[in-house]
This record gives C-alpha cells, structure tokens and sequence, in this order.
C-alpha cells in the first residue's frame, strides 16, 4: 500500500484496498456517505485508511437491506457542532438499530432453516413414495402419500 506522506490514501488505492470503484466513492461523497478526508489543490481526493471502515459498515447496513438514504441518515453521527454526550448518544442509537437490524435477519434466517429441515423432511419421506413429480401428477401436490400440502420449498423444486 502506497499512502501520501501525510497517512492518506489516493482514491485509486483506497478504491483498490476497498475492493470497490472510483463511481462508487464519488457517488459515496455525492450523497454525503463517505467525503474523502481531504483535496489536493488539483481536486484529487484523499482517504484515511479508517475511511474503510465506514465503508465497510456502508455495506453491511446495505447486506441488511437498508438504502443508501436511511444508511447516511443513521451514519450522520459526525455533525458539527454537537456536545459529546449528543454525539455519543447518536452513536449508540446508530449501533442499536444496527443491532436490532442483526437481529430481525437472523430471526429470518432461522425461519428459512426451519422450512428448509421441514422440506429435508418432506424428501425423505418422498424416497418411500414410487411416484415422481411430472405435470400429470401436478408435481406431486398435495402428496400421494399424505395428501397434504407440499412444504413450500419442496414444491418450488418439484
């Protein structure tokens, strides 16, 4: 890694180093996400190498499905001008629903297993049954066997 002389990152290489492109950083600063820390009098921009991290965490709140409008609205804990308690707590509220977003995924996430262990389930007991899923059978729904239902993600396979 090649940094100028005063610790900051050229925007190539901090592009480069973020795994990301030049269109992307410049949109970033457009919207106010991530500014570079600083310009040369040529207008190239400059990076802080803790710059990643703000860009990491730009892209786990997008993982998280948020847009880039309610991602800077969260991310806005830098303002100028607050005292340090109002500072803090607009950090801690950031982290917070940061969190409470970790949770609702996860409470999705571990909906999706069990749907899927109930379809595990559904295709064991499919390897008892001697038909197969065709469009004159409807694909096997409901089942031969049990003529229930498919769980839903076998159906979507059948």
């Amino acid at each position: 890694m090649t940094a100028s002389s005063n610790g900051l990152l050229k925007i190539g290489e901090f592009a480069r180093l973020a795994g990301t492109n030049l269109r992307t950083l410049r949109y970033y600063e457009e919207i106010g996400l991530l500014p570079p820390a600083a310009r040369s009098q040529g207008g190239f921009r400059y990076y802080r190498q803790t710059d990643l991290n703000r860009l990491n965490m730009i892209r786990d709140l997008q993982e998280l499905g948020l847009h880039l409008e309610r991602i800077g609205e969260l991310m806005d804990t830098r303002g100028g001008g607050a005292k340090r308690e109002e500072f803090l707590a607009r950090v801690r509220a950031a982290l917070e629903e940061q969190d409470r977003l970790l949770l609702e995924k996860i409470d999705a996430l571990d909906e999706q297993r069990r749907r899927i262990a109930l379809a595990i389930d559904k295709v064991h007991e499919c390897e008892r049954c001697r038909h197969v899923p065709t469009t004159k059978n409807n694909h096997c729904e409901p089942c031969a066997l049990t003529g229930q239902p498919l769980p839903t993600t076998v159906s979507a396979l059948f």
